[in-house]
């Protein structure tokens, strides 16, 4: 099959013709229509992730067809539309038996724990776990961003930030994500504002429910800004980047009582943030980390698409081929895209 592989991090990916993968005894094979590229798929190729083996295939965010099935699996079957959340669960650990999939004591990713789905052919495990089958009003391009960016957000906001309609809800970060994020506690019937430091960005926000933005390039005291704009803080607040910077805002800016939501990766220096503990005490402020969502929650997420309350074929700026996705992916900490890119062309 065709992909695209890195042989050492931070070095040059290039289309090569590898073996195709064959299923595990609880795996499916899946015929690869549409991935979309992520920035965790840049953290990926820097070095970010220790259970990467060279040389690589990424790619976690998928849609596409079972080819091959495992003598084990019950629930799927040949020629299946499935998609797959970033995280799969064993089934079996305390963590999964408690339902809690998203951090799985023994969990496989897809272009991380193995090669991933910038490739005509994916392998999954625990297919009965974690596939998740595709309605048929959702195409395969849309289907495919689903699985990291947009499950992570709407499990932040809905089951851990618990947003309700009238709430200021203020994101920090404008990429796939914070989109996504923004998208979602509109729905919900969120007040939004949207952070960033590209106009174009935050454009975007507004389009897809922003009530306000703020470009935190052009304004010095950017907590007070926001908790004017929210009258007296946010009532959650989100950190869709992942910086100390992000981080340490999006905390200071809530109101009593309020809910930091930590989404996006810590890394390199950032990966021990400076937090404003003294207010997080006396203000009784949550911190609370979100990483994904469980398979077998995907179907109220899915519901909410298919009657048009949430749209996340908006966040797609374009499709593009295999041998594009090699010089996109290197480039994705420039944040030049505003939207999300998909590989539908192999």
């Amino acid at each position: 099959m065709r992909a695209a592989v890195f042989e050492k991090f931070q070095g040059p990916i290039s289309v090569q013709q590898v073996t195709d993968p064959t299923p595990n005894i609880g795996g499916v094979v899946v015929k690869v229509k549409a991935t979309g590229i992520c920035r965790s798929d840049w953290h990926g190729w820097m070095g970010h992730d220790s259970d990467i083996e060279l040389p690589h295939i990424p790619g976690h965010e998928l849609a596409g067809t079972i080819e091959a099935i495992g003598k084990n699996v019950r629930n799927f079957k040949i020629g299946d539309r499935v998609t797959i959340p970033f995280v799969s669960g064993c089934g079996r650990c305390g963590q999964c038996l408690s339902g809690n999939h998203q951090i799985c004591d023994h969990q496989s990713q897809p272009g991380f724990t193995h090669w991933g789905s910038f490739a005509e052919y994916v392998s999954l495990d625990y297919a009965d776990i974690n596939l998740v089958k595709i309605p048929n009003e959702i195409d395969e391009i849309t289907a495919s961003t689903l699985g990291c960016r947009f499950i992570t957000a709407y499990r932040a906001i809905v089951a851990q930030g618990k947003v309700s309609g009238g709430q200021y809800v203020v994101i920090h970060g404008c990429g796939g994500v914070g989109l996504s994020a923004i998208m979602i506690a509109n729905a919900l019937g969120a007040q939004v504002i949207a952070i960033d430091i590209n106009n174009d960005s935050l454009e975007f926000a507004k389009s897809l429910g922003a009530i306000a933005t703020i470009n935190g390039t052009k304004h010095s005291h950017l907590i007070e800004e926001i908790k004017s704009i929210t009258h007296g803080g946010a009532h959650v607040s989100m950190d869709a980047l992942g910086s100390t910077t992000t981080c340490f805002n999006s905390i200071s800016s809530l109101r009593k009582q309020g809910k930091h939501l930590q989404v996006g990766l810590m890394t390199g220096d950032h990966i021990n943030a400076k937090v404003p503990m003294g207010r997080i005490v006396a203000d009784e402020l949550e911190i609370i980390g979100s990483h994904g969502m469980q398979a077998f929650k995907y179907q109220e997420m899915l519901e909410m698409i298919k009657n048009g309350k949430l749209k996340p074929d908006k966040l797609i700026e374009r499709t593009i081929t295999l041998e594009e996705a090699t010089h996109e992916l290197p480039t994705m900490n420039s944040f030049k895209n505003k939207g999300v890119l998909v590989i539908n062309s192999f």
